[in-house]
């Protein structure tokens, strides 16, 4: 049943990619495109609304869940300090990587375009310690409510942890239990339509979009999926060889549905449920391992994001003439880093992101409207390397628990 279901899934994918070129390629009459368009839409929606439905309660009643079955409340602390400095510590190195790459290759260099009238308005990247204090909800119930992810993952390790201290509480703890075993059950019903939802998700984007764009930015395009493919494959992989002891055919074959959903959706936060799935059924993950790492990294492991951010910064540089120097280029690392901390894992995030590093070295924030173009690709694609960091990091502190 549940390779059927990847199958379907996969399917779901390549029509969607076929169908979605086909139309914007056709020339069908307007209106006619744009109500099949419209459909689409739709269609993509419902799916996408059902599974964020679901993304709050998952992380809630799992983490608690997790957290109140701990033999000793210590165990939380020490997952926790060890996932938060390799999400920190890979989003460094995917920084440093893709600007280092871009230095070399130099994108941007001798394009002529032309360039939106367009103004970003974007907000000034929070500090340290204003990150650490929004931590805290002021509100728990709004929180929950908001989706903030962060305060949602604190107050469930409160619960979690009090429920854990207190030993005559096996009702309470029952009843997390059962109510996450409910939500995975929607899950389930909610995944026999994903591959519709896929279908019209990737269709949509590729009628609207069209392929056409990719070409325009045709170096700064293939720069930031070589850097991507580099980051997995010298950072990620020989963790999850070597620390993580699982053979990589294996590890990708393991998550190939969570990076299918989350090329599709492009949406950390939206793979929450999928990503929890794959490491739970096919790596045995602990369930309050798993439970914490997944929406932690979801907020915080913006290592595909980081790599934009570097490559695009260099080209727009380089795109309006300014020189960037090497104060600026240990100003882009500083920063990127700390805005992937608490930055919603929704889709086009990494623009917003992009603009504070911008504006931080001093470069035109009209500079977006160059990259915006195919960015909607590349998120697809960044969002499937966030995705793997995650699950190799879920992977790697679960085998470093065992020792």
């Amino acid at each position: 049943m549940k390779k059927k279901l990847t199958q379907k899934i996969f399917l779901g994918f390549i029509f969607g990619i076929v169908f979605g070129v086909l139309l914007g390629s056709l020339g069908l009459p307007m209106k006619l495109e744009n109500s099949v368009i419209s459909f689409l839409e739709f269609g993509g929606n419902v799916f996408l609304k059902t599974i964020k439905m679901l993304v709050v309660p998952i992380v809630f009643f799992s983490l608690i869940n997790g957290v109140a079955n701990l033999n000793n409340i210590a165990t939380l602390g020490r997952i926790g300090i060890k996932s938060i400095f390799i999400y920190i510590l890979t989003t460094f190195f995917a920084i440093t990587i893709s600007l280092t790459i871009a230095n070399f290759f130099q994108p941007g260099k001798g394009i002529n375009s032309t360039i939106s009238d367009n103004k970003f308005n974007i907000s000034e990247p929070p500090t340290f310690l204003e990150i650490l204090i929004d931590i805290i909800p002021q509100n728990p119930f709004h929180a929950l409510v908001e989706g903030n992810m962060l305060q949602v993952i604190f107050f469930a390790i409160l619960i979690g942890g009090a429920i854990s201290s207190m030993k005559n509480l096996k009702l309470m703890k029952n009843f997390f239990f059962d109510f996450n075993e409910v939500i995975m059950k929607i899950l389930s019903f909610v995944m026999i339509i994903a591959p519709f939802g896929i279908f019209c998700l990737i269709g949509q984007t590729f009628a609207t979009q069209g392929i056409s764009s990719i070409f325009e930015l045709m170096k700064y395009f293939v720069l930031v999926i070589l850097v991507l493919l580099i980051h997995v494959s010298i950072v990620y992989l020989p963790i999850i060889r070597f620390y993580g002891k699982i053979k990589l055919k294996d590890f990708f074959l393991g998550i190939k549905e969570a990076l299918l959903f989350s090329f599709t959706t492009s949406s950390s936060s939206a793979t929450i449920p999928v990503t929890l799935n794959c490491l739970k059924k096919k790596f045995h993950i602990k369930d309050n391992i798993a439970s914490f790492t997944v929406p932690l990294g979801a907020t915080i492991n913006m290592d595909g994001t980081a790599i934009m951010q570097g490559i695009a910064t260099v080209f727009i540089a380089n795109f309006y003439g300014i020189e960037l120097f090497f104060s600026d280029f240990v100003s882009i690392i500083i920063t990127a880093t700390l805005a992937s901390i608490g930055t919603a894992g929704v889709p086009g995030v990494g623009i917003i992101m992009l603009g504070m590093v911008l504006n931080q070295v001093g470069l035109p924030l009209e500079g977006i409207a160059i990259v915006m173009g195919v960015d909607r690709f590349l998120d697809m694609l960044r969002t499937s390397v966030n995705i793997s960091g995650d699950t190799m990091v879920s992977i790697v502190i679960n085998e470093s628990e065992k020792s």
